[in-house]
């Protein structure tokens, strides 16, 4: 039935609140849980929904999510039909605020022209969940909605689904209409359109400021919170890496973590969420932190509720420490040393 369903995943959406950490990449390229990005999560979810052709629209600093995403080989789009398509988006006389710019579709109609699939799903790139789609096309075509929008709560995920055919009806009457994103038609007090609301009571959240980057990266040190994002039978997708697993010292201490292939810990990890390549010296301490990939950590540093962005090195003697509300961000590739302790 999924064949149904066109995936669009808009990824354009900028969050002033996540600056610290997209000064070089964009929202949906930020690592999250020591391995994955965000934008993993809602393309794993249309993958393992049956999606097979999933259209992203990014605009802000690309080239990171698309060195992520690749031909989409990782999620099994690397299809001769179908398939993975990426589209930048141009230059807009005026930012559109909310998901789904028709305006960004707009300067791509062909792809929409093109596709076969009856039901398009657009979503952003940034909420943190595990959904199959099925249910939900399911239920909208049982329901006789013109567009569904994805709820938890009473609040929305920015999820909508929509006939091809309506979506492109909005795409070329939006001059008309004033509609400058679905987000735009679905709060229109006055939209001709049925709208209905699909309640997810799964785990799902979305990731807009560094306290909600902070929170619920260390909310997958929770079993409960885990054991609902990561399910066998529905897998989160992401770029594999060729590494060798991570090497424990004797003088290691780890408790409650989440550690990535590739490091090498040789001091103590606390509750704290290690990438890809880290490397923590004989008597470091990291504790309630998240340490992005080949990051290095130099020996009797202390780290508290702070937040490393990749390549950063932490020189021996260190102190970077931070507070749960505001936890220490440094930016990709700076150097801290001991004279520069906080």
């Amino acid at each position: 039935m999924n064949k149904r369903l066109l995936g669009v995943i808009d990824a354009t959406t900028y969050h002033e609140d996540l600056s610290d950490l997209t000064s070089h990449r964009s929202v949906a390229a930020i690592p999250f849980g020591g391995r994955y990005r965000l934008i993993d999560f809602v393309l794993s979810n249309m993958v393992n929904s049956g999606i097979q052709s999933v259209a992203i629209f990014p605009k802000y600093q690309y080239r990171s999510l698309m060195d992520h995403l690749g031909s989409g080989r990782n999620w099994d789009l690397n299809r001769k039909r179908d398939g993975l398509f990426f589209f930048p988006s141009p230059s807009l006389d005026k930012p559109v605020t909310g998901i789904g710019s028709l305006d960004h579709f707009a300067a791509n109609i062909d792809f929409f022209n093109r596709s076969t699939q009856e039901y398009a799903l657009i979503t952003n790139a940034y909420t943190v969940f595990n959904m199959d789609f099925t249910p939900l096309l399911e239920w909208h075509v049982h329901t006789g909605c013109d567009i569904t929008e994805v709820r938890k709560n009473g609040a929305t995920l920015g999820i909508y689904l929509v006939k091809t055919s309506l979506l492109m009806e909005l795409i070329e009457t939006r001059k008309e209409t004033g509609y400058l994103s679905m987000r735009d038609v679905v709060t229109d007090i006055n939209s001709p359109y049925k709208l209905c609301y699909y309640n997810y009571e799964g785990y799902a959240t979305m990731i807009d400021t560094v306290e909600t980057y902070y929170a619920e990266s260390m909310n997958l040190l929770k079993p409960e919170i885990w054991e609902q994002l990561f399910l066998k039978e529905r897998p989160i997708l992401t770029k594999v890496k060729d590494e060798p697993p991570t090497r424990y010292s004797k003088s290691a201490n780890v408790q409650n973590s989440m550690i990535a292939n590739g490091a090498d810990i040789e001091g103590t990890v606390e509750n704290s969420i290690i990438a890809r390549g880290v490397k923590i010296a004989k008597g470091a301490v990291v504790k309630n932190s998240i340490i992005m990939q080949k990051s290095r950590i130099g020996e009797d540093c202390v780290l508290d509720h702070a937040i490393l962005d990749k390549d950063v090195r932490i020189e021996a003697g260190a102190i970077i420490t931070g507070t749960k509300n505001s936890p220490n961000i440094l930016r990709k590739g700076s150097v801290q040393g001991e004279w520069l302790n906080s």
